[in-house]
């Protein structure tokens, strides 16, 4: 039987995921990813979804490859699915809660801050609509970071964002913002807590690991954490 997952205990600075979980990018993958393997007869499922989720873009091409066992190289897979997602990054729209949720924090003075798989480009590209949004934070740890040489479900980018707080953050006291299982074993396996807010046709056994699962930043109770509630 796994191991119950302990309550939740104050924290003091917030790392938030990107894709998926501030923006509503997943979407945008998957019409994308589905029109390339659909050429060859193949389906992008929630299943090889689940697997890529929050890793970086050459991991996570070779993954749906191997899966689906599609007849091209990552690198061309990565470039048609580039292509094609410029056009549409720049619709992303915030996911619902999220607005009110930064905003109340950056109003309270909480640390906060962005740790996102995304390269620099495609954040760019993500984010435009969105740039002063995305000032309310106090910094943005990118997929392509030097400090960050191994994508999630290892630790690299929530260690680097932590250490990036002035002072830096202790890891106990981080709270990371998660949709994606690699996400949320990156996580806990930094030492931090982790709030999930899963697609729901994300399979159950995927979000057991989290401290919290909501079914949107909507449902957020600040005070759960030690933080302030919303009025």
């Amino acid at each position: 039987m796994a191991a119950p997952v302990p309550s939740p205990r104050p924290v003091t600075h917030l790392l938030f995921d990107m894709d998926g979980l501030l923006l509503d990018t997943e979407r945008l993958y998957s019409v994308v990813f589905q029109e390339i393997c659909g050429r060859y007869g193949k389906t992008y499922s929630w299943e090889v979804k689940s697997l890529v989720m929050g890793k970086k873009a050459q991991e996570a091409a070779q993954i749906i490859i191997d899966e689906l066992q599609l007849p091209m190289s990552k690198e061309a897979l990565v470039e048609e699915s580039q292509e094609r997602l410029k056009e549409l990054f720049p619709t992303a729209a915030l996911m619902p809660g999220v607005d009110r949720l930064i905003r109340h924090l950056r109003e309270h003075r909480v640390p906060m801050a962005v740790a996102t798989s995304s390269g620099s480009a495609s954040f760019q590209m993500k984010t435009s609509r969105h740039r002063e949004f995305f000032g309310l934070f106090d910094h943005i740890v990118l997929g392509d970071d030097p400090e960050v040489s191994r994508g999630k479900p290892d630790p690299d980018i929530f260690l680097a964002c932590a250490k990036r707080f002035s002072p830096p953050a202790p890891l106990e006291k981080c709270l990371v913002f998660e949709d994606a299982p690699n996400g949320v074993e990156a996580a806990l396996a930094a030492g931090m807590q982790v709030v999930m807010v899963p697609d729901g046709r994300l399979r159950r056994d995927l979000t057991t690991k989290a401290t919290v699962v909501l079914a949107s930043l909507q449902d957020f109770q600040p005070e759960l954490f030690g933080l302030p509630p919303f009025e």
